[in-house]
């Protein structure tokens, strides 16, 4: 058997590379949210292939290990197949509300790409069928290779992007086809030396490794990703004369460098500057969020727009100051404040790709402004940095470097934004001068949204920080496009705010709120029909009870939290009866309905999970399955089912959470399933020897102790470098891992000495509902925070436990 471990853990390892490389190229491709289609299909093909071996247990009869060797093939074989077919397909989810061919573009979408993992789901659930005595090895090796899977993962894309990963995944999991067929699993056909030996398999054999390895190497143009038509970069190269200069891939994104006489980005300009802005090169990341990488040949002529950008009254009123500034890209914010007199810049930038590609553009004749003295360049996260530094700045500024998106289609709500949070803001706070400020500025929204929010985060702080008075301490302009607030720690004197005043007149700002600020001084330049911004921020500043002001509000503008970091989640159910009248009939992404998208994913699910498990039934009936059919079905859907709900209802939060410890919501997704799966594995193999129903018990209640500490310990350790960050995340979850590793083999073995022929359907019925808690648990954080989902997996395990409480005390010598 050691040769079936061997080949399960580099089918499991091959799996997860496929798995996590899709979420890359989803990302790319379409748009952030789509990544978690990554994991439903994995899971959606999981549960097919228990259908299967329902439908056909004579797959799991003898000559079982025949049939692993070219599963592992088909495996190898199926995974560029699926990923080319899928890259050829014209879907773009941007237009899925007013074009219906897109619907069916999807499904395909879903048929093609399900057919790997239910490939190597079967190979997994053969042996589970056909030896369930050794289910908590098979399950053992299964969870060790997808947790090796997990790290290689993360190794591959920086050296072969996606694409080329995608074929690596394929090739490792054809390797496995060896370690099946070794000491003659599929027969003299690939042994030399043998008699009755049949060439033509083994050379079959080398000419598809030959085949998936020249992929892999080599990644052919036909390879790469096709992005969606309305991606900015897909966008920006319709512009005659444009064309990319610099592309690579690290980790966690996909950083193109173009060059175009059509990029022009100056966010927040004020109208009154007249004269040309200087050549700019474009940048983007996943192929999207366009901004500004300025080519400075003559900073004291190239740079004359920057004292009409809104950012630069914190250096009139803080001459001569140090500066931090967060996630600077293209270095446009940084060139700026080093115009306007700043001393000193620190430029914290998460993505070390964005500098290097922005430094290659940034050749002679441009200067260099990472290059520059002044400027000091970490390559980190901005919270972990606060977090380990206690250095003070007399300006922090929070970039704006994401283009404007409409919110009332809620298409970006699933995007984590860990920089725009209450604790980030007081970690902000915290790293002012005391007479600092803060410096942000957002892109308008009408009604006021984005700026509203902003402001209420500031309030929030500025009262953590222990400010009686938050008003006092803040002022808030506006121009066209764009709001920006000035924040500090003590209230603004008479003679900063009159030096604001005349900032605003000259370049024709709006005053919204600050001290003394007078009605007739507000929404005098650009004129809307109602001051709106004035309402809306008066309104918050005033209000004794905000929490009724946000939920009179139209939209979500709550602050958000580390709990709940969704900046950009402005929806609202009151919404919907508008959405629905202009769906498809208005130019928004994904039609104004993008978060009804995830709900159309849901429904799909859905629909595929009712099938698979009850079409197996109606097919196969209930024959073979003794006296007790009925009740131990009913026990076994309800314990397997609440099973697959409550993994990815603790690991998806789980993932979503450590993204502000990690920095990266791929390092999070690898240190989270290297954890859980490894130490799965692990608990799996001595399930045996545990007690079921007490193992339950405790890993409830683990699930519900860990929201509850993990806040202490990121505050504790947030500040370490990455590498001992990702080992603590990994013995963090490491006890939590092991209890998760065995529910699953024990039920296994509950079926086993009373209903085997059940185990495959168990099989189906936790990968289906998988399947659903995996949407589930995206949604349910994005509506109430990733402890609500948690609770709900401490639930889900609870009624697992209570499910088969009498089965489990019947057995010996559990309990």
């Amino acid at each position: 058997m050691l040769s079936i471990y061997l080949g399960l853990f580099l089918l499991a390892a091959a799996t997860f590379v496929f798995e996590i490389s899709l979420t890359r190229i989803f990302s790319l491709a379409q748009f952030y949210h789509f990544a978690f289609m990554a994991v439903s299909l994995a899971l959606l093909g999981f549960g097919a292939s228990g259908s299967l071996l329902t439908l056909w247990p004579r797959l799991a009869g003898s000559h079982w290990r025949h049939r692993l060797a070219w599963l592992a093939a088909a495996f190898g074989l199926s995974i560029p197949a699926s990923y080319l077919l899928t890259n050829a397909l014209p879907f773009d989810s941007y237009s899925i509300a007013w074009d219906p061919r897109q619907a069916l573009y999807l499904l395909l979408y879903y048929l093609a790409l399900v057919v790997p993992f239910a490939l190597s789901g079967l190979a997994v659930s053969i042996p589970l069928a056909a030896a369930p005595t050794g289910a908590h090895r098979i399950y053992g090796a299964n969870m060790a290779g997808s947790a090796a899977g997990c790290l290689l993962a993360v190794l591959l894309l920086p050296r072969l992007g996606g694409p080329g990963t995608v074929a690596a995944a394929g090739l490792l999991g054809w390797l496995a086809t060896a370690a099946f067929a070794w000491r003659g699993v599929v027969g003299a056909g690939l042994e030399p030396g043998r008699a009755g030996f049949k060439p033509a398999p083994t050379l079959g054999y080398l000419a598809g490794t030959a085949l998936l390895a020249w992929l892999t190497v080599a990644r052919p143009p036909f390879l790469d990703v096709r992005l969606s038509p309305y991606k900015g970069l897909s966008q920006a190269l319709l512009y005659p004369g444009a064309r990319v200069i610099f592309s690579d891939w690290n980790a966690f994104s996909r950083v193109d460098l173009l060059q175009s006489p059509g990029v022009r980005q100056l966010p927040g300009l004020s109208y009154t500057y007249t004269a040309a802005p200087p050549p700019q090169l474009g940048l983007t990341v996943d192929g999207d969020d366009l901004t500004a990488v300025p080519l400075i040949a003559n900073p004291q002529a190239d740079l004359a727009f920057s004292d009409y950008l809104p950012a630069a009254i914190a250096y009139r009123l803080r001459p001569g100051a140090r500066a931090l500034i967060l996630e600077p890209k293209g270095g446009l914010d940084v060139w700026a404040a080093l115009a306007e007199g700043a001393a000193a810049v620190t430029a914290v930038e998460s993505n070390p790709l964005l500098i290097t590609a922005a430094r290659y553009g940034m050749s002679p004749p441009a200067a260099d402004v990472y290059g520059d003295p002044r400027v000091r360049v970490v390559s980190e996260v901005g919270r972990s940095y606060l977090r380990r530094s206690a250095e003070r700045f007399d300006v922090v500024q929070l970039a704006l470097t994401q283009p404007y998106r409409p919110v009332t289609s809620g298409a970006y709500s699933l995007a984590e934004d860990y920089l725009h949070t209450v604790e980030a803001f007081s970690d902000y706070l915290a790293h002012l001068e005391e007479d600092g400020l803060l410096v942000v500025t957002r892109w308008l929204q009408t009604p006021p949204s984005e700026t509203v929010r902003t402001l209420a985060l500031i309030v929030e702080a500025l009262e953590e920080a222990g400010v009686a008075d938050p008003a006092a301490g803040i002022i808030a302009f506006r121009g066209v496009q764009t709001g920006t607030l000035l924040a500090k720690k003590g209230g603004f004197t008479a003679a900063e705010m009159d030096a604001v005043r005349e900032f605003c007149t000259a370049r024709r700002f709006d005053l919204v709120v600050g001290p003394g600020v007078r009605p007739e001084e507000t929404n005098r330049y650009n004129v809307l029909p109602e001051p709106y911004y004035v309402q809306a921020f008066g309104e918050l500043l005033a209000s004794d009870d905000r929490r009724a002001f946000y939920a009179a509000y139209p939209f979500a503008v709550a602050p958000p939290t580390d709990d709940h970091p969704f900046f950009f989640h402005f929806f609202r159910w009151q919404q919907t009866p508008a959405i629905l009248r202009t769906l498809g009939k208005t130019w928004q992404p994904f039609g104004g309905s993008g978060y009804f998208v995830l709900l159309a994913l849901l429904a799909l699910a859905v629909l595929a999970s009712v099938v698979l498990i009850l079409g197996p039934l109606l097919l196969k009936g209930t024959a073979g399955t003794q006296g007790k059919w009925g009740e131990l079905r009913g026990r076994a859907f309800l314990y397997f089912g609440l099973l697959g709900l409550a993994y990815l209802f603790v690991e998806i939060p789980l993932m979503q959470r450590f993204i502000l410890f990690l920095g990266q919501p791929v390092y999070a997704m690898t240190a989270v399933l290297f954890a859980l799966l490894l130490f799965s594995g692990l608990g799996s193999l001595c399930a045996p020897r545990l007690p079921h129903r007490l193992t339950l018990g405790g890993l409830t209640v683990a699930i519900i102790l860990y929201p509850l500490l993990l806040p202490y310990l990121f505050r504790l350790t947030l500040g370490l470098p990455l590498f001992g960050r990702f080992g603590i995340a990994v013995l963090t979850l490491a006890p939590l891992g092991f209890l998760m590793g065995v529910p699953f083999p024990r039920g296994i073995g509950l079926l086993e000495r009373r209903t085997p022929r059940l185990i495959p359907w168990a099989w189906a019925v936790n990968g289906c509902t998988s399947v659903l808690s995996s949407i589930l648990a995206a949604l349910g954080a994005l509506s109430w925070g990733f402890s609500a989902v948690l609770g709900a997996g401490a639930a889900c395990y609870a009624g697992a436990m209570l499910s088969i409480w009498t089965v489990a005390r019947e057995q010996r010598p559990s309990y």
